[in-house]
């Protein structure tokens, strides 16, 4: 596959300039993992529970935002806080077995090591299912961090001291640059290059197959 690497122009300052020993933070779906087999069947088995009709097709073209955003689509507002709990509680039951890595994620991670550096994982999932997703495909961050969104995702990756962050939606690209991180993007989500790119990514990749030479790029300075 061609590179897709290319950087934006930046208006605003790193927080954490390159180092030896760089922290990074990955997104986990549709950057780090393809969970959209393992939403789906979720999302059917919550379908089939409740009598209510779920478009699991069309929701899993949407991964990235908290889960009540899409459950606002199917259910009263009145019972989205409550669907949003029994969702989870079954989800390991049905997403995690389905779920697969994407190309390059283990490397990724592995190259962040080998860099000295430290791999964290910020998402908007549910932590404890986050985990037992990394944990059945043998991804080993240093730190996982879930429940949090785009801009929020800022108040991880400055606890962590994260120079970059890696994602695959525009709502990752807000939290990285809220944080005062690079924004580093792979279309291999809801989120065109395009879009990345107009939304102010400062890099974008086509897969993370070309994360570990990005990286070395950048640790080299």
């Amino acid at each position: 596959m061609a590179s897709h690497r290319e950087t934006a122009p930046r208006n605003h300052a790193p927080a954490h300039l390159p180092t030896a020993a760089p922290t990074i933070g990955f997104d986990l779906d549709m950057t780090l993992i393809d969970s959209r087999p393992g939403i789906h069947a979720a999302y059917v088995a919550l379908a089939e529970e409740t009598g209510t009709w779920i478009d699991a097709d069309l929701a899993v073209t949407r991964l990235g935002p908290p889960l009540e955003q899409e459950l606002a689509h199917w259910f009263p507002d009145d019972r989205i806080q409550a669907m949003g709990d029994r969702y989870r509680e079954i989800y390991p039951a049905y997403a995690i077995e389905p779920t697969l890595a994407l190309p390059g994620a283990h490397e990724a991670v592995a190259a962040v090591r080998e860099a000295g550096g430290r791999a964290v994982v910020v998402t908007a999932k549910h932590e404890p299912n986050a985990k037992l997703h990394l944990a059945h495909l043998g991804i080993e961050p240093d730190a996982v961090i879930g429940w949090l969104w785009a801009e929020g995702k800022a108040e991880a990756l400055r606890e962590h001291g994260a120079s970059v962050y890696v994602g695959d939606h525009i709502g990752d690209v807000r939290g990285a640059h809220t944080a005062g991180a690079l924004s580093v993007a792979v279309p291999t989500g809801p989120c065109s290059a395009d879009e990345l790119r107009a939304a102010g990514a400062d890099v974008v990749i086509g897969d993370l197959t070309e994360f570990p030479a990005w990286l070395s790029e950048y640790a080299a300075g």
